[in-house]
């Protein structure tokens, strides 16, 4: 691993925070335990779920809270505690939160939706800023670390992911150490595939752009297997002869496009019914896994005619 890579406490760090995120309890116990194994505090810890409300939600801050509560009873209330944040600096929330805003961005945060709605704004300085950023028993750089893994393990948040990797940068995090907390991240989703990821799909490999993952779900019959494409994997265009697909999403952000058409985006609980000779071609957005059931019907002679691969230059221009 390269020297500039996350540490043991970093890994684990990120890894609670981008479990708290999804609400998955079962992986954020596991992650818990290797992480008070690693070194990481109890105070620590409950800093970082704390902070996940701010950007998740209380309901996503307090079951964790509540997960951690009982690995640290089950271990016996012996791990370390750590420290405690230091007293809050005196004066208004709102100017001192406005000060470390500034300091933790680099600049001044200014935009129009601070004009149409000032309270947000205020709220952002007062309290998340002013409140939580001045506890400083987790430093900055660890807090910028937690938030980017929680948010690069929801959907539709691209723009403050972005933005948060870049204050994250400003902070002292590196390329190398921004890219694992992304993987992380993923790896955190690929674990709640609803009827498991299967195996890599190294048959159809020389077929896809990017990695996918094939879990068949029938040996005789109707055809179903549930598949999953790492975030910007997508198959070649292709054309299915003498049977048509359904495809039933499952869970992440995705793209079905048919020749001549507009992409159409994909998300949970979507069904596309896709006619015998189409062309087209299915596969992920760019910042979430995707995960669809694919169904067909067995008919003799039916075969999939591989095509073109979707180039990056047509796909990058999906949001």
């Amino acid at each position: 691993m390269a020297e500039t890579a996350l540490n043991a406490k970093q890994k684990s760090i990120a890894t609670v925070a981008s479990y708290a995120a999804r609400g998955n309890q079962d992986g954020l116990k596991q992650a818990l335990i290797e992480g008070l194994d690693a070194g990481v505090s109890v105070n620590e810890f409950k800093e970082i779920l704390v902070q996940t409300y701010a950007y998740c939600g209380f309901p996503r801050s307090l079951n964790a809270l509540n997960t951690l509560m009982q690995v640290t009873e089950e271990r016996g209330n012996k791990d370390e505690l750590g420290k405690l944040p230091s007293a809050k600096p005196e004066g208004e929330s709102l100017d001192y939160g406005t000060e470390n805003q500034t300091k933790l961005v680099g600049r001044p945060v200014e935009g129009k939706i601070y004009e149409f709605a000032p309270a947000i704004d205020e709220f952002l300085k007062a309290h998340l800023f002013g409140d939580i950023f001045a506890r400083d028993n987790v430093d900055w750089q660890t807090r910028e670390l937690a938030t980017i893994a929680m948010l690069a393990s929801m959907n539709n948040v691209t723009a403050q992911l972005n933005s948060h990797i870049n204050v994250g940068k400003h902070n002292g995090l590196t390329d190398e150490q921004v890219t694992e907390i992304l993987e992380i991240a993923d790896k955190t989703g690929v674990e709640t595939v609803l009827f498991g990821l299967g195996e890599e799909n190294t048959a159809y490999a020389k077929y896809f752009i990017g990695k996918s993952y094939l879990q068949p779900m029938t040996n005789e019959g109707i055809h179903a297997s549930n598949v999953t494409f790492e975030p910007k994997a997508r198959n070649n265009w292709h054309i299915h002869h003498k049977t048509g697909q359904t495809l039933f999403v499952v869970s992440g952000r995705g793209w079905y496009q048919e020749w001549g058409k507009p992409a159409q985006e994909l998300k949970a609980g979507d069904v596309v019914n896709i006619p015998e000779g189409v062309k087209h071609w299915h596969g992920a957005a760019k910042d979430s896994w995707f995960t669809h059931i694919a169904i067909s019907v067995p008919n003799e002679g039916a075969t999939a005619e591989w095509l073109e691969p979707v180039e990056d230059e047509e796909y990058n221009k999906l949001k």
